[in-house]
């Protein structure tokens, strides 16, 4: 297969996402990318974290970071009685738990229906994206873990 053909059938392969709720959005992980879907219970605060680390608890013998979606996002926390629902994800090494609203299911979209983001795109929502893709009534927005966290690790440390 030449290069634009290899390409092509790239872009015609199917992807799977676990998609998840925060805030009302609509946002896919890759499917390769999740290991749990959990419920964070017991989890300890880290002194000096950043905001959006909500702290760290245990997962079957794993140190996890949580990592609050809502705060990351600078959106109001949710009301009360709702359970947090986390998403598990691995990355550098590391274990995190994405704290999200709730789970939705696995889609299988073809990786050419992906679009980039769109120019009206909230810019809290763009930072974390790796594109969109439409679907009946809704954007479902791609988290690019990439992006997500190596933003928040990256950042240096206040003198």
């Amino acid at each position: 297969m030449d290069g634009g053909a290899a390409a092509q059938a790239a872009a015609n392969e199917s992807i799977q996402y676990v998609t998840v709720v925060i805030g009302g959005q609509l946002f896919g992980l890759r499917i390769s990318q999740v290991h749990d879907v959990f419920v964070p219970e017991s989890v300890t605060r880290v002194p000096l974290a950043p905001p959006e680390v909500q702290g760290v608890l245990n997962l079957r013998g794993r140190i996890v970071t949580a990592i609050n979606m809502r705060r990351r996002l600078s959106l109001p926390p949710l009301e009360g009685g709702q359970t947090m629902m986390a998403v598990g994800i691995e990355y550098k090494g590391e274990s995190y738990g994405l704290v999200i609203d709730t789970v939705g299911e696995v889609l299988t979209l073809p990786g050419n229906s992906r679009e980039p983001n769109p120019t009206n795109l909230d810019q809290r929502w763009a930072e974390i994206s790796a594109g969109v893709h439409r679907l009946e009534g809704q954007l479902m927005v791609i988290l690019d873990v990439e992006r997500l966290l190596g933003a928040m690790m990256n950042e240096p440390l206040a003198a």
